[in-house]
């Protein structure tokens, strides 16, 4: 099977308005490097197992950071309270501290991203 038929969703884009501060926020948080996307607008991917669903941050005219849209939601599993520590010492707001989540669905946390996203981290454990 596909991620297109196991999965709710298939692709997600971060807009950023500044893309090399946008690569060092989030590498530096997740503690993970980001894929260039050769051509077209700046884009890089982020890490993903093969078949797997993944997004990039994405520095286009068609694109514009909001902390008031749709938040996706990034794996830190496993390394929740590190990358929380690591955007704090970024300098990043801290929107909604470590939080488990009813029913056994691991934990989460919310951030400001440098662009001035609401985005989220995920993990089954912290």
């Amino acid at each position: 099977m596909s991620k297109f038929e196991n999965n709710a969703v298939t692709w997600f884009e971060i807009p950023t308005t500044d893309f090399a501060r946008a690569t060092n926020f989030y590498e530096t948080v997740l503690d993970a490097k980001l894929i260039p996307y050769p051509g077209g607008a700046p884009c890089s991917i982020f890490p993903h197992q093969d078949g797997g669903v993944s997004g990039c941050i994405v520095q286009s005219p068609n694109h514009k950071p909001s902390s008031e849209g749709a938040v996706v939601y990034l794996n830190a599993d496993g390394k929740l309270d590190a990358s929380l520590k690591r955007a704090e010492k970024l300098g990043v707001p801290i929107l909604v501290p470590r939080t488990e989540i009813p029913g056994g669905f691991g934990f989460y946390a919310c951030l400001q991203d440098s662009e001035g996203n609401h985005v989220g981290l995920h993990s089954k454990m912290f």
